[in-house]
């Protein structure tokens, strides 16, 4: 998976200001804590940075606010699913608000998924 720098540097500042759903929800992936699985965050998958990534199970973990809501935010993240996906990547998309309500619903959904994985 070839980097540009652009996207490098681009992944630094967005790890350096991330929003406040995103700062929770790190608090409770990193470090292999959560169930010793281990997160990326702000990670390039060229063309795009994804907010988390479980690399050795492709586990995607996406964290939209209300920007992602409307028709052309959705047809973009629909394209970018799809791309992620076509590429071997799971995505789950997460609501900012589901990440301050119920973010221990969050962690078990994450959880099932990296524990039902199926390795090729």
């Amino acid at each position: 998976m070839e980097q540009s720098p652009k996207t490098v540097v681009r992944a630094r500042a967005l790890r350096r200001a991330p929003t406040n759903a995103e700062r929770k929800l790190w608090g409770h992936l990193r470090k292999e804590s959560l169930g010793g699985f281990k997160f990326r965050r702000q990670a390039p998958v060229p063309p795009y940075i994804v907010d988390f990534m479980c690399f050795n199970h492709k586990l995607i973990v996406e964290v939209d606010g209300a920007t992602h809501g409307d028709v052309h935010e959705l047809r973009y993240d629909a394209a970018r699913t799809a791309f992620l996906e076509s590429r071997g990547f799971r995505v789950l998309r997460f609501w900012n608000s589901e990440i301050y309500v119920s973010v221990e619903s969050v962690l078990d959904t994450i959880l099932f998924a990296l524990n039902n994985h199926k390795t090729p």
